[in-house]
């Protein structure tokens, strides 16, 4: 089982661990990591290995294995001379990738506030992250909806997580959202992420991914466009405008 620590604290940008495993095709287990398994619409986390003699190996992908996610495989590039099982090596990421990738995916949360529809699927890109909506209103004022959620940016909400059953989400199934990505069942828990406080909430649903501390830390978006992918199907484009963030 790798402990993904990810979940507990995405800031963790350098790590030691011990590979526990080594697969035939080269992927490497380690026994707790802080690279993010690729999933829910958000890419993997990239970053490097250094073993102890000093030798640097990039760390191109993380995926979870065929054991109901509580493996996470870790691919180098072609070539590297991997770590041996029972090595000590030190994980570090890609700041700036996944630094990203926190600002965008919770702006998506944001965006699903903004545009109260059912979610259809989703993506998270360094420059562009993407939601689809079933809105049968074929009319959607972009520059509303930016000014909203950049106004609930602006707010300096705080963002949390905390944990529930199986049984407690069955029992509200309206913090369901997504319907193309339904949350991990399995392990007995599922995790929520909050955005505002108990008393406050301004989002709440099922989410694995990794997000920033306070929607301050996201910085203005822009809808930089709106398709039509059906009937009732629209898909809204965001972009981060301030990369100085």
């Amino acid at each position: 089982m790798t402990e993904a620590l990810f979940r507990d604290d995405p800031y963790l940008k350098t790590l030691e661990a011990t590979v526990v495993d080594r697969r035939d095709d080269g992927a490497l287990v380690f026994d707790r990591t802080l690279f993010y398994a690729v999933g829910g619409g958000q890419p993997s986390d990239i970053g490097t290995l250094a073993r102890a003699d000093g030798t640097t190996i990039p760390i191109v992908s993380a995926a979870y294995g065929d054991d109901a996610k509580v493996t996470i495989l870790h691919r180098s590039a072609d070539g590297a001379a991997l770590p041996g099982i029972g090595e000590r090596v030190v994980l570090s990421l890609d700041w700036a990738s996944r630094y990203r990738h926190m600002r965008m995916h919770t702006a998506l949360h944001l965006l699903s506030v903004a545009l109260p529809y059912a979610v259809t699927g989703g993506s998270i890109g360094a420059a562009e992250s993407r939601l689809d909506f079933d809105i049968p209103d074929p009319d959607i004022d972009r520059e509303a909806i930016e000014a909203a959620v950049n106004e609930t940016i602006a707010g300096d909400h705080p963002v949390s997580f905390e944990w529930i059953t199986d049984a407690e989400l069955d029992a509200n199934p309206g913090l369901v959202k997504t319907l193309s990505v339904k949350p991990p069942r399995g392990s007995g828990r599922i995790r929520l992420v909050r955005i505002g406080r108990p008393d406050a909430t301004v989002d709440l649903q099922p989410c694995g991914g990794t997000h920033v501390r306070s929607t301050a830390e996201i910085g203005r978006i822009a809808i930089t466009k709106i398709e039509k992918k059906g009937k009732i199907n629209r898909r809204v484009r965001i972009a981060l405008v301030d990369d100085a963030v």
